[in-house]
């Protein structure tokens, strides 16, 4: 929910941002929005001023107004009710060896910056003032404590026409913004490297506020804020049933099937049938009228499709009727909170039952910005599927393809309610695979290992291999004579 409080908010019109701020800002409250140099502080601001529908005044001590004009229109934002106040130091109020006090007009021989700051304010009577960037008043100011004091008279002055504020600030260590976090109302910090840029808010009087730091993106279709999951704020109500895979053997070897709800892990080296398992599930699902959504980030959808069609399956046809969706994630396509935000919109948009991630090695490759961790996120990931009542699946790679048996090398294997794990096995010269289940929460299961064959016609599993001994040193004892 948006506005967990029911508080009349002031949205900032930045996509997404009205989630991270449980609606947007308090009326007539005064924001800080602060950042390195490229952060999106500016953009920020025009978002927050196109957002209205009333007059706003844009007072400019940065940027000249047709810069920021030209700025607003290349991302589609209509700023014809803005009015710009042009102080920045192009503007003809810079001109010459004139000095300014902001609240001491009797003090200069020329109309002062506040004289021009209230005639603007109370001819418009704006609903919303953005003031870019405050921190070049400090220059104006004879020492920090009159900085101080002229900021919050400007804040109060402002406010008392019923304006919400928006202020942005440089933040650097050469030129602290700490009395300007302390006067502000909100704090939103937005931070920038080569190829990452997050938002969060530290600060919010009188509301609370989703945790982050989210990411931000900044492209030809505009500024989007994607909030990071947070799995507690999602909960959906849903019977229990059990997930057939089509296959007799494999639903015995699992007690009936997949518990949907829950979150299952496919384990095992490279090669072995995680991937054709978890499609198996999928396709059966399909037939049942179920919708699932696949993302690969191992193979593309195109191989996907083929190795279904190989195995028999109809995978193809059922995307086509749209009860199957594929989508191919590649290394540094999206951030990690983007992919999160379309699983939310296939579980909450497109009313996805089960949820595939091929596969765990792909996915961290996928996701790896700085910051980011992405076994972490993962285990959240499986949280809110499991709060949504969306049966996962994932395919976990174990690199090592015979020897000791390890159920996961990621170290979270603690998310699973489920554990299907396949092994290759050596048996008179003849590489074999093998399934069992080694974890299921939900109910009992066989504690016995199988045969597992990838054919033509689909996957094959096997009567109990009760003969078999030593199978997870991966070179077994095979009492066959």
């Amino acid at each position: 929910m948006d506005n967990p409080t029911g508080q009349r908010r002031v949205p900032t019109g930045v996509p997404n941002a009205t989630s991270v701020l449980h609606g947007g800002l308090l009326p007539e409250s005064a924001t800080l929005v602060r950042g390195t140099p490229g952060a999106g502080k500016t953009i920020f601001g025009l978002y927050f001023l196109a957002a209205a529908d009333k007059p706003v005044v844009y007072i400019n001590l940065g940027e000249p107004a047709d810069y920021l004009e030209a700025t607003a229109a290349g991302f589609g934002l209509d700023v014809d009710h803005v009015e710009f106040l042009d102080l920045s130091p192009s503007g003809e109020q810079f001109q010459g060896n004139q000095s300014y006090d902001l609240f001491e007009p009797d003090e200069v021989e020329t109309t002062s910056l506040v004289d021009r700051i209230r005639e603007t304010v109370e001819q418009h009577q704006p609903t919303r003032v953005l003031v870019d960037p405050v921190t070049e008043l400090r220059h104006l100011a004879r020492d920090d404590r009159q900085f101080r004091t002229q900021v919050l008279s400007l804040l109060d002055f402002l406010k008392s026409h019923g304006a919400t504020v928006m202020l942005t600030s440089q933040a650097a260590d050469s030129v602290p913004d700490d009395d300007l976090q302390f006067l502000a109302d909100a704090v939103i910090s937005l931070s920038a490297d080569s190829d990452h840029r997050t938002l969060s808010v530290p600060k919010f009087r009188g509301s609370a506020v989703r945790r982050g730091p989210h990411t931000v993106t900044i492209s030809a279709d505009g500024m989007r804020v994607w909030p990071r999951l947070d799995p507690t704020d999602h909960y959906r109500e849903g019977s229990v049933s059990t997930l057939s895979s089509g296959v007799d053997e494999l639903d015995s070897l699992l007690g009936g099937g997949l518990t949907t709800g829950t979150v299952s892990f496919l384990s095992g080296p490279t090669g072995v049938g995680k991937t054709t398992t978890g499609l198996q599930f999928i396709t059966e699902a399909a037939a049942n009228g179920q919708r699932s959504v696949l993302y690969s980030f191992e193979e593309s959808r195109r191989t996907v499709l083929t190795r279904a069609e190989a195995l028999g399956m109809p995978l193809g046809e059922q995307v086509d009727a749209g009860t199957v969706v594929i989508r191919e994630i590649g290394t540094d396509e999206l951030t990690l909170d983007e992919f999160t935000h379309r699983v939310r919109s296939a579980v909450e948009d497109d009313a996805a039952e089960i949820v595939m991630i091929d596969g765990v090695t792909g996915y961290e490759r996928a996701f790896s910005e700085a910051g980011a961790d992405p076994s972490h996120r993962l285990v959240k990931i499986g949280q809110y599927l499991r709060n949504m009542n969306v049966t996962g699946i994932i395919t976990n790679e174990v690199h090592r393809i015979t020897g000791d048996f390890r159920a996961t090398e990621h170290r979270i294997s603690h998310l699973a309610d489920d554990i299907v794990f396949f092994r290759h096995v050596e048996h008179r010269g003849e590489l074999r695979k093998v399934i069992g289940v080694l974890k299921k929460r939900t109910s009992d299961f066989e504690s016995t290992l199988r045969a597992l064959e990838i054919t033509d016609k689909g996957l094959v599993v096997g009567e109990p291999l009760a003969e078999l001994r030593g199978i997870l040193t991966g070179t077994p004892d095979w009492n066959d004579d």
